[in-house]
């Protein structure tokens, strides 16, 4: 990897006997936006860590998608919330020389189907705070010497318009992705060095969404393959840290060459 005009781009580092690629690690990438994300960076010849909790469908995945695309694809089944699956994280993606992307996607509602606040089970409120928050910043803290080692370290921060939108039976859900931008916006001051993007990926068909309001009505919403090239634009322009909302990202155009 190399740095021009300020931009790092990458580009395989050769040598006599291996190249080395970039290396994604995707949370929750069996399924749903992880699985497009993976297939879109495996694409473009990224090295994969992918985790999820159900073994067979992550086994599944990742079979294909180093069939697929010939990239690197570590399939490690856990559960985020527990810190030695974290760690075995990160040392699958040393394995593949580095860490160059975290992606905190993997998710838990709190409530299937929402619900009202006064009728939020706390135990399922801390389950999502585990899960989206408390799991994120502790993968984030394992990651961290690796990613300060890339020459274009990035965290992206899946979180949902819940965080920032009072909808009625989303609050549980919605305070915990709320907590995770302000992780994220700090996290983006504490490490210069880095890009740390909270990324809305709007409204997406995934089984998330049909597990929270299973009779919505039968409306059509978008695949998760269609708001990925948002995401690959944060990679490719690397504007500095901050939130962002995939449709905008998908609609505005470029200012000089990038985002403003």
């Amino acid at each position: 990897m190399f740095r021009v005009a300020g931009i790092a781009r990458w580009t395989p580092v050769w040598s006599e006997e291996t190249v080395t690629m970039p290396v994604a690690l995707i949370t929750g990438g069996s399924k749903g936006l992880g699985r497009a994300l993976a297939e879109a960076l495996a694409r473009q010849g990224w090295d994969l860590v992918l985790d999820a909790r159900t073994s067979v469908v992550l086994e599944a995945t990742a079979k294909e998608v180093r069939e697929r695309y010939g990239t690197r694809v570590a399939a490690v089944p856990g559960d985020v919330t527990d810190a030695a699956h974290r760690a075995e994280l990160i040392a699958a993606a040393g394995e593949l020389g580095g860490l160059d992307l975290l992606v905190s996607n993997a998710s838990v509602l709190g409530a299937e189907p929402l619900v009202r606040l006064e009728a939020q089970p706390l135990e399922g409120l801390r389950q999502a705070l585990e899960t989206n928050v408390v799991a994120a910043l502790g993968l984030v803290q394992e990651a961290l010497p690796l990613l300060r080692a890339s020459a274009a370290g990035a965290v992206v921060a899946v979180s949902s318009d819940a965080a920032a939108e009072p909808y009625g039976t989303w609050g549980g859900y919605g305070a915990s992705k709320a907590a995770l931008d302000q992780l994220a916006a700090v996290l983006g001051v504490e490490e210069p060095g880095l890009r740390v993007w909270a990324v809305d990926p709007g409204d997406m068909d995934t089984d998330l969404y049909e597990a929270a309001v299973p009779d919505d009505g039968g409306e059509r919403r978008p695949s998760p393959a269609s708001v990925v090239p948002a995401f690959l634009r944060l990679v490719r322009e690397r504007p500095a840290s901050g939130r962002f909302a995939a449709p905008a990202l998908l609609e505005e155009p470029a200012a000089d060459g990038g985002l403003r």
